[in-house]
């Protein structure tokens, strides 16, 4: 039954579904991993690098985007797709600056990049966007902000999520992980973006690219040392926590 309603993008099957929405949501799934987390005063983007070739220029390789001076984007799903809606969404950031003359809002622009996706699951001849994005920066009062858009064009605002494979996983860690009170501090909002790809990431840093902006500040990719530094930390925090408890029993 199935085969008869998964070819055309515009048709509903009779218990509701468009299967090719839905099969662009299993290409995201297929897709590297993908975390954003907002603090106060600070947005971090942490992606799983997959191993590039012996002789491949890694820069090349690249999940994180920056759309304007206050807006980055990371995505999973299928890069090519990806490279499209990236310079749409960029043409549209410069062209709302020379209307308005003012830069966009996170909100107006999330909204513009569900939009064409959602243009994409509505007509003929053409087949949905296979990525779904996390969209982090900040409005011109400061205010940081981290929204998800996925292929069907919905969008959503969050404090921390997770995208690709194992999403699940690592959006549960989050959950249990993320407070406001750590929120309030940058180096534990980069470090709880870290702990959670190490749920999915097992090669530490060289298989980790991580971003972060501030408020007016250009967005910083860490390197790998800096990278290493805070996983260092982070296992002599788990080694400390186990002593814990080992003390307590």
């Amino acid at each position: 039954m199935t085969a008869t309603y998964d070819r055309a993008i515009t048709v509903f099957s009779p218990d509701g579904h468009l299967f090719q929405v839905e099969y662009a949501q299993e290409a995201v799934k297929k897709g590297s991993t993908a975390v954003g987390v907002r603090g106060n005063d600070i947005v971090v983007l942490g992606v799983e690098k997959k191993a590039v070739a012996k002789l491949q220029e890694d820069r090349t390789v690249r999940k994180i985007a920056l759309l304007d001076d206050h807006v980055a984007l990371a995505f999973a799903g299928l890069t090519a797709d990806a490279r499209i809606l990236i310079n749409r969404a960029r043409i549209e950031c410069q062209s709302h600056k020379l209307t308005v003359e003012d830069p966009v809002t996170l909100e107006y622009i999330t909204r513009f990049i569900a939009q064409l996706k959602q243009k994409y699951t509505q007509s003929n001849g053409r087949r949905p966007f296979g990525l779904s994005t996390l969209i982090v920066g900040f409005d011109y009062d400061g205010t940081p902000h981290l929204y998800q858009t996925d292929p069907s064009g919905t969008h959503f605002e969050w404090m921390a999520n997770a995208i690709g494979r194992s999403a699940k996983t690592v959006r549960e860690f989050l959950e249990k992980h993320y407070t406001p009170e750590l929120a309030t501090s940058d180096k534990e909002t980069i470090k709880l973006a870290l702990k959670a790809l190490l749920e999915v990431v097992q090669s530490g840093s060289k298989n980790m690219e991580v971003a972060v902006m501030k408020h007016k500040q250009p967005l910083k990719i860490l390197e790998t040392e800096e990278i290493d530094k805070l996983i260092q930390e982070i296992e002599q925090e788990k080694e400390e926590e186990a002593e814990k408890k080992k003390k307590q029993k």
